[in-house]
């Protein structure tokens, strides 16, 4: 079923990795696992772990009717375990015996969030650096394409469309950096049992642990983790990161697209972007989607910040307070990501525009450079004051800066040195030796990322 908000808030390939069935059998998964860990170790027949393992398919279970039996016990794997034994014992009551051996509710709600994390993880950072790739190349397109740079929303000296295009692709690239990092070694299996000594196991305890982390391809922790939270809360730390480069990069496409400033369009299809009253309007809506998504992130992140604070071995309330914000931050991240990507795609850029915007100050947001100029032959104060004066004269009477400053530094410099001066185009710094940096132009570096073992090694949720 579709909520009427999915279709901007549920966007892209992390929602379906996400959602009740994924989580049901990312917990299925977990105890198909711990039985097969269970046979490696010695600790139960090979065949009575299949039989428990067969029967861990999320289809065989309702997810809702889970969901309003977790109200007695306070969480969805007492009821699960309860029916999954139920299963088990239908075809193979000696194997009933052995579901959940071992684990406590909370090692399955655990390590099934991270399986969670490392599918939905995956998917979101195949996003992320096909966006990045495509802001890269954007920012190659658009190497010495001047445009209006601006500080407090108001232009200031010229910059270039692609230096800012190559910044948003560089954030996005070093937040898909540090989700690697996660994604690698931070996710680790939880196995304590009851208050984390595993003491139902005997001596066989941390062998069982290994061998559940190599089963689901998890790190094995050094201990278990079960009021330790800050495994959560990096993934949590990651996971705001990578909105604030999106909401950064989709802020940006948002402004750059106001009818007063042009200087970029969203071209959609027929229907894409219009308006329920005005049709004349093309509104950047895959930008304003992934902004919405991207600005839900601080609130979630705080939440799972906050939730770190637990009690002895076993939290009352803030574990369980931490399983919707974070389902809900991997969707918004996911569902960020996704909408930039839409919005990259859709992206006309208006190189006249811009040129256009630059030239309607008629010069003055290209005053510094005439300061640094004449600062040799005035002194850097006096050629501060001239132009300043100038810049002044200029904005009140509406007359062209050129002219203004040809009266005033007559014999210093003329009106054909005074109009390169103020040309934009000419006065970009290093913005296109930055670009180069992120886009990899002439350093024989493609300036992408390559796939790491962990990218190709991610399982899907049908590997158990």
């Amino acid at each position: 079923m579709t909520g009427l908000f999915d279709g901007v808030f549920d966007h892209g390939p992390v929602a379906g990795l996400t959602d009740d069935t994924a989580w049901l059998q990312a917990l299925l998964d977990v105890e198909a696992a711990l039985a097969r860990a269970l046979a490696d170790t010695g600790s139960l027949p090979p065949e009575r772990a299949e039989s428990i393992a067969a029967a861990c398919a999320a289809d065989r279970y309702d997810p809702a009717e889970l969901g309003r039996a977790a109200a007695g016990g306070a969480n969805p794997v007492i009821p699960l375990v309860g029916e999954l034994t139920a299963r088990v014992r239908e075809t193979d009551p000696e194997a009933a015996r052995h579901v959940h051996r071992g684990a406590t509710s909370q090692d399955v709600m655990d390590t099934g969030a991270m399986l969670l994390a490392q599918r939905a993880g995956g998917a979101l950072r195949s996003e992320l650096r096909a966006l990045a790739d495509h802001l890269r190349d954007l920012a190659a397109t658009h190497r010495t394409t001047p445009m209006p740079g601006r500080t407090l929303l108001q232009q200031a000296l010229p910059t270039t469309f692609g230096a800012v295009a190559a910044g948003w692709a560089n954030g996005l690239s070093e937040a898909a950096d540090q989700l690697d990092h996660v994604l690698r070694g931070r996710l680790a299996v939880q196995f304590g049992g009851a208050v984390g000594t595993l003491a139902s196991l005997g001596p066989d305890g941390p062998a069982v642990t290994a061998a559940l982390a190599a089963r689901l391809r998890l790190a094995e922790p050094v201990l278990p983790w079960h009021t330790e939270r800050g495994r959560i809360a990096e993934l949590a730390a990651v996971l705001g990161r990578i909105c604030g480069a999106v909401g950064t990069a989709a802020q940006d496409i948002v402004l750059l697209a106001q009818t007063e400033v042009g200087e970029l369009v969203e071209e959609g299809g027929p229907g894409v972007g219009g308006s329920s009253t005005m049709p004349h309007k093309r509104n950047p809506v895959a930008a304003v989607s992934a902004l919405a998504c991207a600005r839900q992130a601080p609130g979630l992140v705080a939440n799972l910040f906050a939730a770190q604070i637990q009690e002895h071995q076993r939290a009352a309330g803030s574990w369980h307070a931490e399983w919707l914000p974070l389902t809900d931050l991997l969707r918004r991240t996911g569902s960020a990501v996704a909408w930039l990507r839409t919005s990259a795609a859709r992206l006309r850029v208006d190189t006249g525009r811009m040129r256009a915007n630059l030239d309607a100050t008629g010069g003055l947001a290209l005053s510094e450079r005439v300061t640094t100029d004449l600062a040799p032959e005035l002194g850097r104060m006096d050629a501060h004051s001239l132009v300043t004066d100038a810049c002044r004269e200029a904005a009140g009477s509406g007359r062209d800066l050129v002219e203004v400053l040809t009266e005033r530094l007559d014999g210093v410099r003329d009106r054909e040195r005074i109009r390169g001066l103020l040309d934009p185009a000419g006065y970009l710094g290093s913005a296109a030796a930055f670009t180069d940096r992120v886009t990899g132009a002439g350093t024989g570096r493609t300036g992408r990322a390559e796939p790491t073992d962990s990218e190709e090694g991610v399982r899907t949720p049908h590997e158990r």
